[in-house]
């Protein structure tokens, strides 16, 4: 059984244009153009926003927690989504490693509109992000799993925010993504970048379609992932 922990309201650091890299915020597919994940309705409230803690809270002898961002609604490929793409293969990893979970999540609702969605983010280059909730406890964690879309051939200015706010030395980050074609892009030397005290392992990308409709398949890829990475069935 999950239990929450508590949280409290921060307001997250704004990116330097250095860090943000010049880059969109936008899922890019292997043409380049833009498709991202959405939620609907309003932004979340502080109390839908908080860590969940397995009964272990560990993987294999570690402390380990799944962060990502994922929205619903409209999506690129696969139509309006209840489930984001990204939040599934979330939970594929969380299932299967044990781990803490913490979804990232905006103060300000995104559009329930794809093209909404493209302007939004376009936006937030400049007008970074606040995140709901912080992970109080996040120097207990020796290993983050990190998920997101990829947004504009990088990772979403939400993430980045994200990767801002707390001291990653010495820890572990495994990304994984959600894409249209793209792949990873290139988002793990981003993060190595905006982390560059932490390790950042190799990444996994799931195209959002095999996510959204071929769960097996994508469960088979994390699978494997994870024993690479030494996690084990």
């Amino acid at each position: 059984m999950k239990k929450r922990l508590s949280i409290m309201l921060c307001a997250c650091l704004l990116l330097t244009a250095a860090a943000c890299g010049g880059g969109g915020t936008l899922e890019s597919d292997e043409n380049g153009s833009a498709q991202p994940e959405k939620k609907p309705n309003g932004a979340a409230s502080p109390s839908e926003n908080e860590p969940e803690q397995t009964s272990e809270g560990t993987a294999s002898g570690r402390n380990v927690l799944v962060a990502y961002f994922s929205l619903t609604g409209e999506q690129y490929e696969v139509g309006v989504i209840e489930k984001g793409n990204t939040e599934i293969v979330a939970e594929l990893i969380a299932d299967a490693t044990g781990a803490d979970t913490f979804k990232i999540e905006s103060t300000e609702a995104y559009p329930t509109t794809y093209d909404g969605l493209l302007d939004a983010s376009r936006k937030e280059e400049t007008d970074p992000p606040e995140i709901v909730g912080t992970v109080e406890n996040m120097d207990d964690y020796d290993t983050i799993f990190l998920g997101y879309p990829i947004w504009w051939g990088d990772t979403p200015t939400i993430v980045k925010v994200f990767l801002q706010s707390y001291d990653f030395s010495g820890k572990t980050i495994l990304p994984f993504c959600t894409h249209a074609g793209s792949g990873l892009a290139g988002t793990d030397r981003t993060i190595s970048g905006l982390c560059p005290d932490s390790t950042v392992g190799e990444g996994l990308a799931v195209r959002g379609s095999t996510a959204q409709n071929d769960r097996e398949s994508a469960k088979k890829s994390v699978t494997e992932w994870l024993s690479d990475n030494g996690y084990a069935s």
